[in-house]
């Protein structure tokens, strides 16, 4: 299973792991942060983004349609008590595509596994805490 560790830094400046690559993840100056990098829930859009992408380039591929520079756009509403979270995501494409591809694309960005973990009714999150060793 993937796995990311994030340590904080300074205030809320963190530096996130993942593998051997490293991010840095902040709070805008407004919220009491530095605005060192993208805050969480940035991440979180960029996540689902990134995989929209992927998984219609590798659905595209097998194919054969040429797509040429697709582009997924994802805007985040916060829940509040009156409605749950929101992502809206949209897809742009310089290729012109017939209403079947566009229709088969959606479909597909639909599937791809941040979006059918981010849809899932069930999702559960175990917290723990435990000492770090000195």
């Amino acid at each position: 299973m993937p796995s990311a560790v994030a340590r904080r830094r300074q205030g809320f400046e963190t530096e996130v792991e993942i593998r051997e690559h490293r991010l840095i993840a902040d709070e805008p100056e407004d919220k009491g942060g530095g605005d060192a990098g993208p805050t969480a829930t940035e991440l979180l859009a960029a996540s689902l983004a990134t995989c929209t992408v992927v998984t219609v380039l590798m659905y595209a591929e097998r194919k054969g349609w040429e797509l040429g520079d697709l582009e997924a756009s994802v805007g985040f509403e916060t829940p509040s008590v009156d409605s749950p979270a929101r992502f809206n995501v949209e897809m742009r494409t310089p290729a012109a595509l017939d209403d079947d591809q566009r229709e088969r694309i959606l479909t597909i960005a639909a599937k791809c596994p941040v979006h059918r973990t981010l849809a899932a009714q069930d999702v559960r999150i175990e917290d723990s805490l435990r000492l770090m060793e000195a």
